[in-house]
């Protein structure tokens, strides 16, 4: 008798406090599937404590909505800037604060690794990020939004860390 895959629900965020990517995906025996996709945008004239609890909100409802078995966040990266790396972490933090709230797992890759687990080259470009994601989830044509296409890409990546054996990329 064939071993089928029981169907996983994976939840992909892009944080940031301008726009927050998120991808939903399910996975199953026969591969993947976009559920839902999107950006959470707070008004840039809200003060960054409103865009906060926006964030927190909207990323409640999308857990309401879907109940994932796990969260894909990526991991911060800044280049220079302290204020943008702290604003980021706090973006981050409450993604994290509200997956944990729900009690969803949440495991962390970074752009590299999500790169690599849809094209298999960690230095792709966003371009070519994008057509593997509408590749590999069908779609009839590339997300609209690149914090959309990084969030699916981390979902994918997860599904793929989550059939090892070991992952030790929770946190």
């Amino acid at each position: 008798m064939q071993n089928l895959m029981k169907k996983k629900i994976f939840l992909g965020i892009d944080p940031g406090t301008k726009i927050s990517g998120y991808g939903v995906i399910e996975v199953n025996d026969k591969g993947y599937k976009a559920i839902d996709f999107g950006s959470i945008r707070p008004p840039a004239r809200y003060k960054l404590s409103d865009r906060y609890l926006i964030i927190f909100e909207g990323i409640l409802q999308l857990i309401a909505s879907h109940t994932p078995d796990a969260l894909a966040i990526e991991t911060q990266y800044v280049k220079d800037n302290v204020q943008s790396a702290m604003k980021l972490g706090m973006a981050r933090g409450i993604v994290i604060v509200a997956a944990k709230k729900s009690g969803i797992p949440v495991f962390e890759y970074s752009p590299t690794q999500a790169k690599k687990a849809v094209v298999g080259k960690g230095s792709a470009s966003k371009y070519q990020v994008g057509g593997m994601i509408q590749l590999l989830l069908k779609l009839s044509s590339r997300p609209s939004s690149e914090d959309a296409t990084d969030a699916l890409a981390l979902a994918i990546c997860h599904a793929q860390a989550a059939s090892s054996v070991i992952n030790k990329n929770e946190i």
